[in-house]
């Protein structure tokens, strides 16, 4: 598969989506997008040089699929809020390197749990491990990969399950165990990411509509039941931003609409009312927010942060 990535550029330190091996696009002015997986594991972040008071001093908050992209844009936010925060990732390597960016901005304490969030017995031990370590769950993000891009005819049958285990039993899962401490506690919040994937069907990603349109129902079911225990559960679904993954996705669909990629990349923008992508820290901001005290009468609600790409009214 042809992945788009982006490449340092001499003007104006633009970076430009282009297809690995090969030589930038048009110059569409995209500003800082994540760098290739190999060239470097972790995505640069443009940190906030006046950071908002949300009265999150103290807060430990639990980050899943933090080691890089948008997850990792959410834990250096909170930590610089003042909240201590535990990164989470599967490769222990880059979740290191993780800490080490988000640590010289941090108010509070920030480390790295490496875990499997798809895997049960993973999730049981990543909350244990993080209350012993930094101490009860007060905020939960819960975050993970998204499937492969595929057709409904080209998926195999293995794949659904696996969708799902990652983006929907994983989900429940984490919720399951951090409920249950923000109960008797009561106060805590939840954050689940989906996507705008989950509200308007894209092409290709059949399996992760299915598997993320299932937290939203999981998001707006709980959090009736959490809400008198002061415990609030939203859904944030981003539409296309500046991340590793959504190069991927973009360098897939044009291999397989046989398009030039700069055409792919061009329509797409087009295709955003504000006509540009997202940038890490704008979702990570709304993340911020709705795990505030400003935010303890916002509960089950899924919110896009999409630049008005998603076309309904509700």
């Amino acid at each position: 598969m042809a992945n788009i990535v982006a490449t340092p550029s001499n003007r104006n330190g633009m970076r430009l989506f282009h297809l690995a091996g090969s030589e930038p696009l048009s110059e569409i002015p995209l500003g800082h997008l994540p760098i290739d997986i190999h060239e470097s594991p972790v995505c640069p972040l443009g940190h906030r040089s006046h950071p908002m008071d949300l009265k999150l001093n103290g807060r430990v908050a639990l980050v899943c699929g933090s080691s890089s992209g948008l997850g990792l844009a959410i834990a250096a936010a909170l930590a610089e809020e003042g909240c201590d925060v535990a990164l989470n990732g599967r490769d222990p390597d880059r979740l290191q390197l993780a800490v080490q960016t988000v640590t010289p901005q941090a108010l509070g304490r920030v480390e790295g749990f490496p875990a499997d969030v798809s895997v049960l017995t993973d999730v049981s031990k990543l909350i244990q491990d993080v209350s012993q370590r930094l101490g009860p769950v007060d905020i939960l993000v819960c975050n993970a990969g998204g499937p492969p891009a595929t057709k409904f005819a080209e998926a195999p049958a293995d794949s659904w399950r696996a969708a799902i285990d990652l983006n929907l039993l994983s989900t429940i899962n984490l919720c399951r165990a951090a409920v249950p401490i923000m109960r008797e506690r009561k106060w805590g919040r939840i954050v689940c990411l989906t996507s705008v994937g989950a509200k308007q069907p894209l092409g290709d990603l059949i399996l992760s509509t299915t598997a993320r349109a299932g937290v939203l129902g999981f998001t707006k079911a709980l959090a009736d039941e959490t809400a008198p225990a002061g415990v609030t559960v939203n859904a944030v679904c981003p539409g296309y931003m500046k991340t590793e993954r959504v190069g991927e996705l973009l360098g897939k669909r044009a291999e397989m609409q046989r398009r030039p990629p700069d055409e792919i990349l061009a329509g797409l923008v087009q295709s955003i009312p504000m006509r540009r992508m997202g940038e890490p820290e704008e979702l990570a901001a709304t993340v911020a927010f709705l795990a505030s005290e400003g935010a303890s009468y916002i509960t089950g609600v899924a919110l896009q942060i999409d630049g008005g790409f998603v076309r309904s009214i509700l």
